[in-house]
């Protein structure tokens, strides 16, 4: 994990403006799939309602600023403890579903906000909504329209939001989540309330992907209703499966491949999805949990064959 934050912030130093700009999309995304893994891989909830959910954030950080007429700083709170509430009422209504039909519940509030703001001329249709604002610095003598600025605020929040998941995810309410994951029975027998748990942890998620959507909104000064289609949803489910489910640290470097192959590849051909696709089936079919599951699996059989060879008996000359 710090290899990974002093990695992002030598490149906010050592970058042009192409490679901040690339840089700020790997963070925002990264954020988004801690959220979604938080659910997915350590809840064992598969959501595809995190898209709009990251929607929803940007959508109430435009409202409150431009509608209610708030600071970006209070918009910025707005929206994601709107995007937690929201987060809160969709995990309580799944709660009692699993697999394919958890799935699919939460596919359908993903479209009904897509439609929402589609139709809706109060949310721009499918206009969008321009103009939004990123937070003032200038007191501390930073400028936030500057790339390498803004890629550093990205990068403040991606560290605190990292933070703040390992220790949702340390206490009792994650081990309660990772417990239901693993026998819902069981932890209904011992007492545990399963709906509200579930609930919480999906506000809580919901609360980190309404920051990502927040930041989405402040980096391009823009949003649409594409930033609510299921395909983002889609996109980010497979990030967390590229980099590793449920290991926290692999959905954040299956962010930054994603980013780097979507560019990269990008600008060779324009079905850079076919090869992204063809490696998430190699990951898959290798059974590594991912990038971060292949590497430590790597790590953990050359310390092995290091520590055989240390362990192995000397031999000693025969006698002549």
């Amino acid at each position: 994990m710090a290899l990974l934050f002093a990695g992002a912030l030598f490149s906010a130093f050592a970058s042009g403006y192409a490679g901040l700009e690339i840089l700020t999309e790997i963070l925002i995304l990264a954020i988004l799939v801690i959220a979604l893994d938080m659910v997915a891989g350590f809840g064992g909830m598969v959501s595809l309602c995190h898209g709009a959910l990251m929607g929803a954030g940007a959508y109430a950080f435009a409202m409150a600023g431009m509608s209610l007429g708030l600071p970006v700083w209070a918009a910025m709170l707005f929206a994601v403890l709107f995007t937690g509430a929201v987060g809160w009422i969709i995990g309580a209504i799944c709660a009692g579903s699993h697999g394919i039909y958890f799935i699919m519940v939460t596919l359908a509030f993903g479209q009904m906000g897509y439609a929402l703001v589609f139709e809706s001329p109060f949310f721009g249709g499918d206009d969008g909504l321009a103009g939004l604002a990123r937070p003032d610095l200038s007191a501390l003598g930073i400028d936030l329209n500057r790339s390498r600025a803004f890629a550093l605020y990205c990068l403040a929040a991606l560290v605190l939001v990292a933070l703040a998941a390992a220790q949702i995810l340390r206490s009792g309410l994650g081990r309660a989540l990772v417990g239901i994951r693993d026998n819902e029975r069981r932890m209904r027998a011992l007492g545990l309330t399963v709906w509200r748990t579930k609930a919480h942890l999906f506000g809580l998620s919901g609360m980190i992907a309404g920051l990502a959507g927040v930041l989405a909104a402040q980096h391009v000064m823009y949003i649409s209703p594409g930033l609510m289609a299921w395909t983002v949803s889609g996109e980010a489910l497979v990030v967390v499966i590229l980099g590793g489910l449920g290991t926290f640290v692999g959905p954040i470097l299956g962010a930054a491949a994603f980013v780097v192959l979507r560019h990269e590849i990008g600008a060779l051909t324009p079905y850079w999805h076919l090869v992204v696709g063809l490696i998430l089936i190699a990951v898959v079919m290798s059974r590594a949990n991912g990038l971060f599951g292949f590497v430590e699996g790597r790590l953990a059989r050359l310390a092995a064959r290091r520590t055989a060879k240390a362990d192995a008996p000397h031999r000693e000359p025969r006698d002549a």
